[in-house]
């Protein structure tokens, strides 16, 4: 945020671990063009500064998780609190130019990259919240099934997350192939005519209808379900840009990017709720209570979607328009790699290196969604419980509005606190699953106790809730982020569909168990998928947060060239691998001091390629400093570099006969031509 916010002042555009800003030339003593060759005394001031950005090091250039622990402590409590009051400042300065400018960079980095969410949590869930409605109004269709098909009826849910399931494997692998745009643009259309078909569906028997709406809502599904790989790597990807120089906005704020675009899942399951009970009370004559009519049940559902509608068709608008460079980061990464369409080289890699973290992130995505799921299911229960021999839908549609105002307390939560280094992505979920298995196996325990004595039902009312808050502040956020995170740019959307997939797999679970098992049974059942979700996390999760995901990239570069163990880097800190990666011995490599003549000279060839690239467009590179670079890096690499043998060089190590000998000496010898 605070990068953001500060385009609208001026900064130092040599401050250190931010991307340096293009400037005129310097004419001091220190300038480089004035000192000749640089010298290795040169080379290490002119580089620790991009090596070693303060906000993850300290001034000798000790990596923050290496420090003990107090010293972490105070390390990140004085950077956190420096970033704060500086977001703080900006905000104020803001705040006093235009009372309205925070509005509208809320609007800009949060409502649009998550509109596609807000859209899907506002007809995912209506889908539930409209069942009661139509159990009311076609009693023969809904509850004794004299007039529909119960299979049909029940499909209702099976069908709507089978459609979500196709479309995460489906768009998530589209989005890589195609690029995260066509992929955005795509879902927006699914969901858009998927709308059209709801607000449109009939039949001329009711049981007709209902199989019109159940193919309606598998159609949706497809939209909703690439709406999740797309929206997370387009935002994590949007945090991290597309160059090999990490901003600190990436290391400092890079969860709450994504996590403030997933949360609007809950403003759009808020507004849902709101709107059915302004379209109720409107064309039911202004009461909420039963009997409630065919025609007032019409009116409501069809016009609870024909609004979303209208939104989808402009996001329809917006993605096709005003986000031309959502696949700038995959491009760029293709190209680095010389692939195009699908990199299937990359898909094998990551099975074969990441396989703990698929276990990782789809298992607790499993694990989560019957929780989720199960919450939202078990509603009219609980509501039961709250409001006993209440015949009115206004009670359970006020009582879930309550239930989502605290889900959302959750997220924003999750958001503010998911990048502080000694919370963070594991810890959080981890305790969001606790606390969703304590919360549902003490009333397992002590159902009468809680559940049926009147004197105790408050506290049962507050577990409940409180299970909504962890689930949204944990797993529910975490799950969201980590899936798109720990996985490398080229197969990051595959990666993210297919544990979305396989967690929509434990909502079809939560749906099948809750038709076969009474109430204290659901409460016996599910907390068990809470503990065994803490424990795979434990397991298989790597701790990303306060890491730099260019690392990540970088690492994943020397496995992609058959270099493992070459790298040396801070992405096999033993801080940011799993326990079974540890065991695994995936950390062993790690050495900062080897670490920093490798980066020196991957960056080195970095430079070399941009200026290529820059000389055959006819741009050429003259004393123009190149935008990826601070200006001191980029006259050092352009007195130290000959560009043409730093390219060969890359190219060789693409060579199945290539060696796996660091960068040749010679990069460094010859100044270059220019």
């Amino acid at each position: 945020m605070a990068e953001n916010i500060h385009r609208h002042h001026h900064h130092n555009p040599t401050n250190i671990g931010m991307i340096g800003v293009p400037h005129g030339p310097e004419t001091g003593d220190d300038h480089l063009s004035m000192r000749g060759v640089p010298d290795k005394a040169d080379e290490e001031r002119i580089m620790k500064q991009l090596i070693y950005p303060d906000d993850t090091h300290t001034p000798d250039g000790t990596y923050w998780a290496d420090l003990p622990f107090g010293q972490q402590m105070k390390f990140n409590a004085s950077v956190d609190n420096a970033e704060a009051a500086k977001e703080l400042k900006a905000i104020g300065s803001m705040t006093k130019k235009d009372p309205l400018s925070p509005i509208a960079w809320y609007f800009r980095n949060a409502v649009l990259p998550g509109a596609g969410l807000g859209l899907e949590g506002y007809v995912l869930f209506s889908i539930g919240n409209l069942t009661p409605l139509f159990s009311a109004a076609w009693p023969t269709c809904w509850k004794t099934y004299s007039d529909c098909n119960r299979t049909w009826v029940e499909a209702v849910q099976y069908l709507e997350v089978c459609g979500i399931i196709v479309g995460q494997i489906l768009v998530g692998a589209l989005g890589d192939g195609i690029g995260r745009r066509w992929g955005l643009i795509q879902d927006a259309l699914i969901m858009f005519v998927g709308l059209l078909m709801l607000v449109a569906s009939w039949g001329t028997t009711l049981n007709g209808w209902v199989i019109c709406y159940c193919w309606a809502l598998f159609f949706y599904g497809i939209g909703v379900g690439g709406e999740y790989p797309m929206t997370a790597t387009a935002a994590m990807e949007n945090a991290t840009g597309s160059g090999r120089i990490s901003t600190r906005d990436d290391r400092l704020h890079r969860g709450r990017k994504v996590t403030m675009a997933f949360l609007m899942q809950g403003w759009g399951q808020f507004f849902n709720q709101v709107i059915l009970i302004i379209l109720l009370l409107c064309f039911h004559h202004g009461s909420g209570n039963p009997p409630y009519s065919k025609v007032s049940a019409q009116w409501t559902f069809r016009v609870s979607f024909a609004l979303p509608a209208v939104g989808t068709l402009w996001l329809v608008y917006y993605r096709y328009y005003k986000m031309p460079l959502a696949s700038k980061a995959l491009n760029a990464a293709k190209k680095r790699s010389s692939v195009t369409g699908y990199d299937m080289q990359s898909l094998k890699l990551t099975c074969n290196h990441f396989g703990g973290r698929l276990i990782a992130t789809a298992g607790a995505w499993y694990c989560n969604d019957v929780f989720f799921y199960g919450n939202k299911l078990f509603q009219s229960q609980f509501i039961a419980v709250l409001s006993p021999g209440s015949k009115s839908i206004m009670t359970g549609w006020l009582w879930n509005l309550v239930n989502v105002g605290v889900s959302l307390c959750g997220y924003y939560l999750a958001s503010f606190l998911i990048d502080i280094k000694f919370v963070g992505r594991k810890r959080m979920q981890q305790l969001g699953f606790l606390m969703d298995f304590v919360l549902f196996v003490v009333p397992a325990f002590h159902y009468k106790y809680y559940a049926l004595e009147t004197s105790h039902i408050k506290a049962f009312q507050a577990m409940y809730f409180l299970s909504s808050f962890f689930n949204q502040f944990g797993p529910n956020s975490t799950t969201f982020l980590v899936a798109a995170e720990v996985f490398p740019t080229p197969v990051r959307a595959s990666a993210h569909g297919f544990s979305a997939a396989v967690g929509k797999l434990g909502a079809l679970t939560a749906a099948v168990l809750y038709n076969y098992i009474d109430t204290q049974t659901k409460f016996y059942v599910v907390p068990w998928f809470g503990l065994a979700g803490m424990i795979v996390t434990f397991l298989f999760l790597p701790d990303t947060t306060g890491l730099d995901l260019k690392e990540q990239e970088r690492r994943f570069t020397y496995i992609r060239e058959g270099r493992e163990s070459e790298y040396h880097g801070i992405a096999v800190h033993p801080r940011h691998l799993s326990i079974w990666e540890r065991l695994r011995g995936a950390g062993k490599h790690y050495d900062p001091k080897l670490d920093y003549s490798s980066k020196v000279n991957d960056l080195r060839t970095e430079w070399a390629e941009r200026q290529a690239e820059r000389m055959d467009s006819e741009e050429g590179i003259g004393n123009e400093v190149d935008e990826e670079f601070p200006r001191e890096v980029h006259d050092y690499f352009a007195q130290t570099t000959n560009v043409k043998a730093a390219i060969s060089e890359k190219k060789q190590r693409h060579q199945p006969s290539s060696s796996s000998a660091s960068a040749s000496d010679e990069i460094s010898n010859e100044k270059v031509s220019v």
